[in-house]
């Protein structure tokens, strides 16, 4: 993987926690802790989506909304597991 990959995923990511936290609103971890959770999401959602065959085109804005979806089930998932 090249650093430009890498540094766009890690943008993207970000872009997506900072998304999933103003949608998830009271459930977030700050903006850090939303950047680093976006960053998981995308990663998750990039092996998750493609799997099940969803799918809504390639480029910038497509990633950004992948990697957003994988970051509020993220969230949703660490909300439900941390009020147990």
């Amino acid at each position: 993987m090249e650093f430009s990959s890498v540094f766009a995923m890690l943008i993207i990511g970000a872009l997506a926690g900072w998304f999933a936290g103003k949608l998830m609103e009271g459930r977030g971890f700050g903006i850090l802790g939303n950047i680093i959770v976006g960053v998981v999401g995308a990663f998750a959602a990039g092996l998750i989506f493609p799997a099940l065959g969803f799918s809504v085109g390639g480029g910038f804005i497509a990633s950004v909304f992948h990697a957003t979806i994988g970051a509020v089930i993220l969230l949703f998932l660490i909300g439900l597991i941390r009020k147990a």
